[in-house]
């Protein structure tokens, strides 16, 4: 990558990132031509190699930036400091709404890269997934506190179910096109709550 890239003014770093979530998730790796990236961001196609040596070094940009965007904002929300897990989730719910609100299509773009089977990227991203999801995983349980949950509960396993249903919500939204960010928040919320009911120890 050219180090120029960072140097740019930040509307129009933000506009190549978005551009390229959105037609990376709009079409599979092998059919998204750096071509109408270029012209999605308002560069020229040279130009956009000028920034990324080719279209892979760009894709796994763009998947490494949604994870450290995401460690940012829950950072940032202090959702890893909260002893409570239930604390920490709605916080990490207003964190990824305003990821959405900066990056549309980040959402779209990490899911479709996460089911990418083409064989130039999928083990990169796999590989990548892995370590964040552990990282991530580490963090919040470090903090966690057994204590408000049911008695020999597998907090690890509760931990992996929530994800994968956050997940597969997060999924279909994206799958009915733009997510609606109220929408969202209600669906969260519901999910949350039934996790209460099963999960947390009864006073």
């Amino acid at each position: 990558m050219n180090e120029r890239f960072f140097s740019l003014p930040a509307e129009k770093h933000q506009a190549i990132l978005n551009a390229g979530y959105r037609v990376f998730s709009q079409n599979s790796y092998k059919n998204s031509p750096m071509s109408e990236i270029a012209d999605a961001a308002g560069i020229s196609k040279p130009l956009l190699f000028h920034y990324f040596y080719n279209k892979k070094e760009l894709y796994m940009f763009l998947w490494d930036k949604c994870a450290q965007t995401t460690i940012e904002y829950l950072t940032k929300y202090n959702c890893y400091g909260q002893r409570n897990l239930f604390d920490s989730m709605e916080r990490g719910m207003r964190a990824k709404m305003e990821i959405i609100r900066l990056y549309p299509d980040m959402a779209s773009f990490t899911i479709k890269a996460f089911y990418e089977k083409d064989p130039e990227i999928s083990a990169a991203v796999q590989e990548s997934y892995h370590k964040y999801f552990h990282l991530k995983a580490d963090r919040t349980l470090l903090n966690m506190d057994p204590e408000q949950f049911i008695p020999g509960l597998d907090l690890t396993m509760m931990y992996r179910e929530m994800y994968w249903a956050s997940e597969g919500f997060l999924w279909e939204l994206v799958q009915r096109g733009s997510v609606d960010m109220q929408q969202m928040e209600k669906g969260f919320t519901e999910l949350m709550n039934f996790w209460k009911s099963i999960y947390l120890r009864k006073e």
